[in-house]
């Protein structure tokens, strides 16, 4: 390595050694993966493994083969996501990774441990490893998109996956507060540095969903209102009734061929239950309700399937 090296092999001339070193890993020889979609964020608890999630079971229902690589080793979120939670086996070829209920091929730390709810107390390098390891010894079959959940940080896991694996593109999540931005920007940083396309941002959380009238509340970043975590609602009761009245309008300015459309859903919709938070969901015949309304879960929902609600 030059004296003169900026890091930025890229735009050098200089011919050494450094550019030659090729980081990636080798895919599994009974493997096939076309395009490799990293989700991150830098940030902790933005919903990275919602969105992870969200992007594998949307991709599976236009058509193509999708598979999710949890690669948040210390905090592993996808099978719970899921409901799998069965354990992963090796044959002479590598290992297999299990498959949600719709085929998608999940591969978790979570499968691989005797206990859930074990801790993995490893050191970085180890953790890298092991993501590695679920790219070049997990026998991945015809998959077409390959969602990877990243942990939150720019340390040894997101480094590791930037340099070892063909990533396609990143898909960053934020939420609307200074705090979760400011952090979110060292991961964009972190991507321009690696040449790492990002092809999307996801900003969650960004509104609150009023239960009474459906009305939509805008988070602004820094003015949030908390009130009391077990009595009060998170937004002021003026807010409340502002944005419920504002819907109620809305309502009464309906045309009568709109409110004879939403009866003629009405009729044509099952109930479902989530199997996660217990809540009651609403989905019509033709679209399957996936994730929960209420606590945003991927989870398996009931009635449709068993006939309980019709």
């Amino acid at each position: 390595m030059s004296e003169e090296c900026n890091h930025n092999c890229e735009n050098c001339k200089i011919d050494c050694e450094s550019k030659k070193v090729d980081f990636r890993a080798k895919l599994n020889e009974h493997s096939s993966v076309k395009k490799v979609i990293a989700v991150m964020s830098g940030k902790g608890g933005v919903g990275k493994s919602l969105v992870t999630s969200m992007l594998a079971a949307d991709t599976m229902r236009e058509g193509f083969r999708t598979a999710v690589l949890d690669a948040d080793i210390t905090g592993p979120s996808i099978p719970k996501a899921f409901g799998v939670h069965e354990k992963a086996y090796a044959t002479e070829y590598g290992i297999m990774p299990l498959k949600s209920r719709t085929g998608i091929e999940l591969m978790s730390i979570n499968f691989l441990l005797e206990e859930e709810t074990a801790p993995v107390v490893w050191r970085g390098p180890i953790i890298a490893g092991t993501v590695k390891q679920f790219w070049t010894d997990v026998v991945w079959e015809d998959i077409d998109y390959m969602f990877i959940d990243m942990p939150p940080g720019t340390g040894d896991v997101p480094l590791t996956v930037m340099q070892s694996l063909p990533i396609d593109g990143i898909v960053v999540v934020t939420t609307p507060q200074d705090l979760v931005s400011l952090i979110v920007e060292k991961a964009v940083n972190m991507a321009n540095m690696l040449n790492a396309p990002i092809i999307g941002i996801v900003e969650n959380m960004s509104y609150y969903k009023c239960p009474n009238c459906g009305g939509e509340l805008k988070f602004d970043a820094g003015k949030q209102l908390f009130g009391c975590e077990y009595c009060r609602s998170l937004f002021s009761e003026e807010e409340m009734q502002k944005v419920c009245k504002e819907n109620e309008e809305a309502t009464q300015s309906r045309s009568q061929e709109d409110i004879q459309q939403e009866q003629e859903f009405a009729e044509h919709t099952n109930l479902y239950e989530c199997g996660s938070c217990g809540a009651q969901i609403v989905a019509d015949d033709n679209t399957a309700a996936s994730f929960c309304y209420y606590c945003h879960n991927p989870v398996i929902l009931k009635g449709r399937l068993s006939g309980e609600y019709k």
